[in-house]
């Protein structure tokens, strides 16, 4: 099951059911299962008060990804920071595709919504060209939401 929440934000709009079957595909193209996924679209403060509590880190970022993860069965918390999505999307509209995406912060939100599901299925993105893999990860995924 894929849960949808918000703390301190409105609700992004976002059609749940569409980025339901969206991550259960990107899952099944990574030879697993979806299990218990819960989103949290949350603001810069909070994901700071998480960062700081769960990770020891005292930084914003856009996505924190909670790995419970069992077998082929992708089981997480992530929680997304709609105000660093939005700052990330002035900056990098690189992304932007406008045949896919109403605006840079739509793109922006859907890649950041999958770069959690493809953290759960085993992708990093710390290491010697792990941030290009990941990127790439996200494309192909990105292709799959309107296929």
């Amino acid at each position: 099951m894929i849960s949808y929440s918000a703390e301190g934000v409105g609700m992004p709009k976002i059609k749940r059911r569409e980025v339901t079957a969206w991550v259960k595909r990107v899952a099944q193209s990574w030879g697993k299962r979806v299990g218990d996924i819960g989103y949290l679209f949350c603001s810069d403060e909070h994901i700071l008060q998480v960062n700081r509590q769960y990770l020891g880190h005292d930084y914003y970022t856009d996505i924190i990804t909670f790995d419970y993860c069992e077998g082929d069965v992708i089981s997480g918390d992530l929680v997304i920071s709609l105000d660093t999505v939005r700052t990330n999307s002035q900056l990098y509209d690189q992304h932007y595709d406008s045949r896919r995406f109403s605006s840079p912060y739509e793109a922006e939100l859907y890649r950041v919504i999958i770069h959690g599901v493809l953290h759960l299925c085993g992708q990093d993105d710390k290491g010697p060209g792990q941030r290009e893999q990941m990127e790439a990860a996200e494309n192909r995924a990105l292709d799959l939401l309107r296929a």
